[in-house]
C-alpha cells in the first residue's frame, strides 16, 4: 500500500537533469512521491538522494545537474543513493575562465554598520587585546596573562573599561622543530603577523619562550611590523626571568594599553568595510540546498554594496572549480585558482591520502556521499558574483568583491587563516550541529535544517531550514542573512560569542615537516 506524499514536503529536485531528488524527511518502501510519480524503495533517510530513475553501473550520476560520482552498482528507480552504490569519479570539467562573469550591480547608497575606526583608517567590529605566542612553550604563560582580566572570574579587572570586549590568548602547538626557511614556518609567521595587525585588535602582546626556531623577531620581520609602540609589544619568558615574573610583566602591560584602547567610538561607517569569512562545517545534504545558497544571496547583497567575501576549504571546491573559473574576471584569476588545485592533489598524493577522503563521518550520515557532491554544495557560499582575486593561506586581502583563499577542509585552520587575511566577521553553515567561534572575529551559525535549529538554537543564529520546509525562499533568508551580518558588525554579540568561543579555535595551518 503506497502513501501519496506532495513532493513540495517529501523531496526537493533540484535540477530538471539530475538523477536524484532529496528525501526533506525519512521516508519508508511504499512512500509515491508526487508529481515525481516515484515510489520509494526501503528506508530513506532524510536529507538523502533517491534516484528517479534506473542507472546502471559505471553511469555517472547527477545532482545540481553536475557530476557527484558514478554508480558501484546498479540502482532502481525509487532506491537510496548514497555511499553503498555511489563511487568516486574522475571526468572532465570545462574550467572556461571568466564565461559567467558579469558587470556587478553596485547599489547607489551602500548600507552601513556602526563599527570602529582605526587610526590607520580599517574598521574594527570588535576592540579587543590580544594576547598572541610564538611557540607552543608560551602558551601557558599567555593563557594566564588573558585569564587574569576575564569577567567572569575577576569582574574588576575591567569594569572601568566598557569599550574593550575583552583580553584573549591565541596560542598554538607549533614554533620550533621545523625547518628555518621552509614553507610551514613562513605559514606561521604570516599568520601570526595578520592578527597582530587585525584591526579587531586594539593592542597586541606577543610572549615567547625565547630559544624557539620561530623568532619573534622573525615574524615581526616578515610583516613589516615594529614592537616599538604600545600597540604591539613583545617579549619572551627567558628574557624575563621565568614564568611568574613573565605573567607579571604581562599583566602589566595590559593595564597600560586599556585607557588608549577603552577610547574608542562606534559610528556609522558603509558596508564596504565589512570583509567576511565564510565557512561551512558538520554539513548535511541540506547544506547545497538552503544554508549555503541563503549564504551566497547574502554575499551578493554584500559584494553589490562594496564589502567582501572570502571562500576557503581548497579540498571543498575540488570538482565544482569549473564553476569558480567560470565567473573568474581574467584568465590569471583562474589559473590562480587551478594552480591551488593541483597543490592539493600533489600534496594528498604525497602524503598517501585523497581528495575525497574530505566527507566526515557526519557528512555522511547527513547525506553526502562524495567530495564531488560536497564540493558542488560549498561553493553556493560564494553567490554569484565574479570571483575578483584568489590568495594563499594567510595573505592580506587587498581586493574588494569575492575573493578565494587557499586553506584545508578543516574549519578552525580554514578560519584561522581567513581572520589572518582580514575577515572581520565569520558566516558559518552548519547541517549537523557545529559549535565553534573565532576570536577576534565573530561568528555566525547558520542551521541548514529546522530538526537541528530545534535541537541546538542556543547555538545557532538563525535557521534557514524553511527553504526545505517551503517556508521560506533563499532570497528573503539572503536578505535577512545580510541584516545579520550588519548587526553583529555592529556589536551585537553572535551566540558562539554568548558562549565564550573563540580562542581554542585558533589553530594555524601546519604543513610543513616536523623534526
Amino acid at each position: 500500500m503506497s502513501t501519496q506524499v506532495s513532493v513540495k514536503h517529501a523531496a526537493i529536485r533540484l535540477h530538471p537533469n539530475d538523477d536524484v531528488v532529496i528525501a526533506t524527511r525519512q521516508l519508508m518502501t511504499g512512500t509515491r512521491i508526487e508529481p515525481e510519480d516515484l515510489a520509494v524503495s526501503g528506508l530513506i533517510p532524510p536529507g538523502h538522494k533517491i534516484a528517479t530513475r534506473a542507472i546502471k553501473a559505471g553511469e555517472p550520476v547527477k545532482r545540481y545537474n553536475q557530476i557527484i560520482g558514478v554508480a558501484s552498482q546498479d540502482i532502481a528507480r525509487g532506491q537510496h543513493v548514497h555511499t553503498h552504490n555511489l563511487s568516486m569519479s574522475e571526468f572532465e570539467r570545462d574550467h572556461a575562465f571568466g564565461a559567467d562573469a558579469h558587470p556587478t550591480a553596485y547599489v547607489d547608497e551602500p548600507a552601513h554598520f556602526m563599527g570602529i575606526r582605526r587610526a590607520d583608517g580599517r574598521i574594527a567590529t570588535r576592540n579587543y587585546i590580544g594576547v598572541l605566542t610564538s611557540v607552543n612553550c608560551s602558551a601557558t604563560v599567555a593563557r594566564a596573562i588573558a585569564d587574569h582580566f576575564r569577567r567572569d572570574v575577576n569582574p574588576e579587572a575591567l569594569f572601568d573599561y566598557p569599550n574593550v570586549d575583552g583580553v584573549i590568548a591565541l596560542t598554538h602547538g607549533l614554533g620550533c622543530g621545523i625547518d628555518m626557511q621552509g614553507e610551514g614556518i613562513g605559514i606561521l609567521r604570516r599568520t601570526l603577523a595578520g592578527y597582530a595587525v587585525h584591526p579587531n585588535f586594539a593592542a597586541v602582546l606577543f610572549v615567547g619562550l625565547g630559544c624557539e626556531t620561530n623568532q619573534i623577531d622573525g615574524v615581526l620581520e616578515s610583516g613589516g611590523l615594529s614592537d616599538t609602540d604600545l600597540k604591539l609589544r613583545s617579549f619572551t619568558i627567558q628574557d624575563t626571568g621565568g614564568t611568574r615574573k613573565t605573567i607579571a610583566r604581562g599583566i602589566a602591560m595590559v593595564k597600560d594599553m586599556l585607557e588608549q584602547a577603552n577610547r574608542v567610538r562606534r559610528e556609522p561607517v558603509s558596508a564596504a568595510h565589512l570583509c567576511v569569512g565564510l565557512q561551512c562545517g558538520g554539513s548535511d545534504g541540506y547544506s547545497g540546498i538552503s544554508a549555503n545558497p541563503a549564504l551566497g544571496a547574502a554575499v551578493d547583497r554584500l559584494v553589490r554594496h562594496g564589502g567582501t567575501a572570502i571562500l576557503s576549504e581548497t579540498p571543498e571546491v575540488y570538482g565544482a572549480e569549473h564553476l569558480l573559473t567560470r565567473r573568474a574576471v581574467s584568465p590569471a584569476v583562474g589559473e590562480k585558482l587551478l594552480k591551488r588545485i593541483a597543490w592539493w592533489q600533489d600534496y594528498c598524493a604525497r602524503n598517501g591520502g585523497e581528495l575525497n577522503n574530505n566527507p566526515s563521518a557526519g557528512n555522511k550520515a547527513g547525506g553526502l556521499t562524495t567530495i564531488l557532491e560536497k564540493s558542488l554544495g560549498a561553493v553556493a557560499k560564494g553567490g554569484t558574483t565574479n570571483l575578483v582575486d584568489v590568495y594563499e593561506y594567510a595573505q592580506p586581502i587587498q581586493a574588494k568583491g569575492f575573493v578565494f583563499m587557499d586553506s584545508p577542509g578543516y574549519d578552525p585552520v580554514s578560519a584561522t587563516g581567513q581572520v589572518a587575511s582580514g575577515a572581520n566577521l565569520i558566516c558559518f553553515t552548519t547541517g549537523r550541529g557545529s559549535a565553534y567561534g573565532c576570536a577576534p572575529s565573530p561568528s555566525l551559525k547558520l542551521a541548514t535544517n529546522t530538526a537541528l535549529w530545534m535541537r541546538q538554537e542556543e547555538d545557532m543564529d538563525i535557521n534557514c531550514g524553511g527553504i526545505v520546509d517551503g517556508t521560506a525562499s533563499i532570497d528573503e533568508l539572503g536578505q535577512a542573512i545580510f541584516q545579520m551580518m550588519l548587526a553583529c558588525a555592529s556589536g551585537q554579540r553572535s551566540k558562539s560569542e554568548l558562549h565564550g568561543y573563540g580562542q581554542s579555535e585558533f589553530i594555524p595551518w601546519q604543513v610543513g615537516v616536523v623534526t
